[in-house]
């Protein structure tokens, strides 16, 4: 039950998710790791903010697209077994961050510098550990928990209204 209240259960819900995720790892991911690059400070932060449009939609277009390969990666180490949401959940954020940060770890630096140039592919193994850690510990502890949270609230306002008060007998 509580798998099934936690994720999205139809389409347009897959949609309201997706966004929320998308939202929330753009003003997470990309200003942590600027900063690491960069420097800690509110000046880059908020500079950060006029890239956060275009790095939203690359997020949220590659979200969709890897959905499948990160859910057959999931399928591949946790088999057909029954498993608990709590198992399976941290395995599916592994393989979405795995795949996501390999796609932004190139594309990130180009809409950050809107510079395409082949500095991404020359500094990728020295950032991308680095990248992969920042993504999965904010996906697993900040942005998946509140997604998933918002679903269920959803998921529970819907089933409360949905309800029917039975007639008192008279």
């Amino acid at each position: 039950m509580e798998f099934e209240q936690r994720l999205p259960q139809t389409k347009k819900e897959g949609i309201l998710f997706g966004l929320i995720i998308s939202i929330l790892s753009v003003n997470v991911i990309p200003p942590i790791i600027t900063g690491f690059e960069a420097a800690f400070s509110l000046d880059i932060y908020l500079d950060s903010f006029h890239h956060m449009p275009l790095m939203w939609l690359a997020i949220f277009i590659f979200a969709t697209l890897i959905q499948k390969p990160a859910g057959k990666l999931a399928h591949y180490f946790l088999g057909d077994n029954q498993n608990s949401f709590k198992a399976t959940m941290p395995i599916e954020v592994l393989g979405d961050v795995f795949f996501m940060c390999t796609l932004m770890s190139i594309v990130g630096p180009w809409i950050g510098t809107q510079h395409i140039s082949a500095d991404p592919f020359l500094t990728y193994f020295e950032k991308w550990p680095r990248n992969f850690t920042v993504a999965f510990i904010s996906e697993a502890f900040i942005i998946q928990p509140i997604a998933r949270t918002i679903m269920s609230f959803i998921h529970t306002r819907k089933s409360v209204s949905v309800e029917t008060v039975e007639p008192e007998d008279e």
